[in-house]
């Protein structure tokens, strides 16, 4: 992962007000887990720098160096805040972490190729399990595992523990969980087939409706 570098400063504005008018000047309110100290220190960011420093990062929880006026400090991001209709960041939460110390994390799992069962015999693919709980340093976190299916069959499944991640990684998630099965055309309920193709018909020929009005946007937090 390429190494992430944002510029953060303390800041003393909380409450509703008073983020409001952090976020109206261009900052974006935050928080940062102490490790050391213990306790939480309420930081700001610049809303663009973090936003570029973003760009191609689909993960929300990445490792990132903090430039905390001028000292560096290396942290998880634990959780990002996103406004419900402009689709912009408003408040986002870290977690000081040590490079040489494991962390728990959740990594999305990405399933590629087409299964033999799928290609051959007509079969469907469904995935199960859409992230993995791993252990890993912060330095080898991952925002996404590929996981090639191509060599599943009809009626094949593919759990956990059959995933080989490397050494860097250490599987939290149960092995016996499913990750992906190919269910044979017969496995496939024919009302529910035969429903979903009676809706996609209805969506087809139904004509698009607009809602109107605002969605509330979600309290932020202090």
């Amino acid at each position: 992962m390429d190494q992430i570098k944002i510029k953060a400063e303390p800041r003393t504005e909380q409450g509703t007000a008073a983020v409001r008018r952090l976020r109206r000047a261009g900052m974006i309110p935050g928080s940062v887990m102490k490790m050391k100290k213990g306790g939480t220190e309420l930081i700001k960011l610049p809303a663009h720098d973090f936003m570029m420093a973003m760009r191609g990062h689909a993960s929300k929880q990445l490792l990132v160096t903090l430039d905390m006026n001028g000292t560096e400090v290396p942290a998880l991001m634990r959780e990002l805040q996103n406004d419900v209709l402009a689709g912009t960041p408003i408040h986002v939460d870290f977690s000081e972490v040590s490079l040489a110390e494991k962390v728990r994390v959740t990594v999305p799992v990405i399933l590629v190729g087409e299964p033999t069962g799928v290609k051959l015999g007509g079969g469907v693919l469904e995935q199960v399990l859409r992230t993995i709980d791993v252990d890993c340093l912060p330095t080898d976190i991952a925002e996404k595992f590929e996981v090639d299916v191509s060599g599943l069959g009809l009626d094949q499944t593919m759990f956990v523990r059959d995933l080989n991640l490397g050494d860097k990684y250490t599987v939290v998630t149960h092995g016996e969980y499913a990750l992906a099965v190919v269910k044979a055309p017969d496995d496939i309920p024919v009302a529910a087939a035969s429903g979903a193709a009676a809706a996609g018909a209805e969506a087809a020929k139904a004509p698009e409706v607009i809602k109107k009005g605002k969605e509330e946007t979600t309290e932020e937090k202090k």
